[in-house]
């Protein structure tokens, strides 16, 4: 029974209910934050853009493994 809850583990929407457009409509994962422990995500509608949906994500990699983490930041004024 494990075996069959690991199988779902991670799985992408392609169509939800947009209460917008009062129907299912196809959506498009969007990017809102990057976290520790994963990154936050919001399904929209593809026809108007309304958020139907969110979640969080785990991360693939821890974020101190990542080289834009450890890269200085750097700053221009313009």
């Amino acid at each position: 029974m494990a075996r069959a809850r690991d199988s779902f583990e991670e799985f992408e929407a392609t169509s939800l209910f947009c209460p917008r457009c009062r129907r299912a409509t196809e959506t498009r994962k969007k990017l809102l934050l990057v976290l520790p422990s994963g990154s936050k995500y919001d399904y929209v509608c593809a026809e108007c853009g309304t958020a139907v949906a969110s979640f969080t994500g785990r991360s693939l990699r821890p974020l101190r493994d990542c080289p834009a983490a450890r890269a200085e930041p750097t700053w221009s004024i313009a």
